[in-house]
């Protein structure tokens, strides 16, 4: 598994050591690289590439920004801790990365209301938990960013994990939860059971033939997405095998950056 090495404009999430409520001190600091765009104010997207929550694939990083530039919104590329480090701690960094771009969205060009965040397969999932399991900025905190909502104004879903119900997904909930994960944590971190009417807009793809992270999966959030009356668009294209990011090899699955920057825009982003 490829990761996401540390560049000279990473930004810390945390200008010390980051929390660690598991204990586990991995010696990597999680850290968010700026990707901006000139101009007038745009909306931005925290990008979390995928890897199981056993580590980062590199091509749904970087890739990923420069396409979001070229349709004219900012990036910002995170390295969020994984496996060993277990839940809530992937979680945490994605909070922390939203509430860090809005409070920093003057020097990084950004419309603080226009915060989304985007994830590919246990990224996806992440992202899926930020748009479900987030809260107000805390007024009385002294640390400014923490004074920001962590809620994402726009969650896009790349062949996601959702669910750990039924068994389902058991390499990335074991990266994530442990081998032996109590039943209620199971349910809390299945994405499915957490929508309701304050959850984001979402975008999201899959291929209905999907070997490693099924289908049903994307489906699972939509239709919880549609019982809650949050607006979405789903699209499930018919062949591709797992990981396919930007998937500039497939004419057809490879619609859907357009269909996204369309999506997006249409948002205000």
């Amino acid at each position: 598994m490829m990761h996401i090495a540390r560049r000279r404009d990473a930004v810390n999430l945390w200008p010390g050591a980051a929390p660690r409520p598991d204990g586990v001190v991995s010696g990597v600091e999680p850290f968010i690289v700026p990707r901006t765009v000139r101009g007038k104010p745009r909306g931005a997207v925290v990008v979390c590439p995928g890897g199981g929550y056993g580590g980062l694939a590199a091509h749904e990083g970087f890739p990923i920004a420069e396409w979001l530039n070229e349709a004219g919104i900012g990036a910002f590329v995170l390295r969020y801790r994984h496996s060993p480090h277990r839940h809530p701690v992937p979680a945490m960094d994605a909070q922390r990365a939203i509430r860090l771009v809005r409070a920093r969205a003057k020097e990084w060009n950004v419309k603080p209301n226009h915060v989304g965040i985007l994830g590919f397969s246990a990224g996806g999932h992440l992202a899926a938990t930020a748009a479900t399991r987030f809260a107000a900025g805390r007024a009385s905190a002294k640390d400014p960013v923490e004074r920001q909502s962590c809620r994402p104004d726009a969650a896009i879903l790349c062949y996601p994990v959702i669910t750990f119900a039924g068994g389902w997904n058991k390499g990335t909930r074991t990266n994530l939860l442990g081998r032996r994960p109590p039943g209620g944590l199971l349910r809390s971190l299945s994405s499915e059971l957490q929508v309701t009417p304050r959850t984001p807009p979402a975008f999201l793809w899959h291929t209905s033939d999907d070997a490693m992270v099924r289908v049903e999966n994307s489906l699972l959030f939509a239709g919880a997405l549609s019982r809650n009356k949050v607006p979405f668009e789903l699209h499930v294209f018919p062949h591709g095998a797992h990981g396919l990011g930007l998937a500039r090899d497939n004419p057809v699955v490879g619609q859907w950056p357009a269909l996204c920057a369309k999506w997006l825009i249409g948002l205000g982003f």
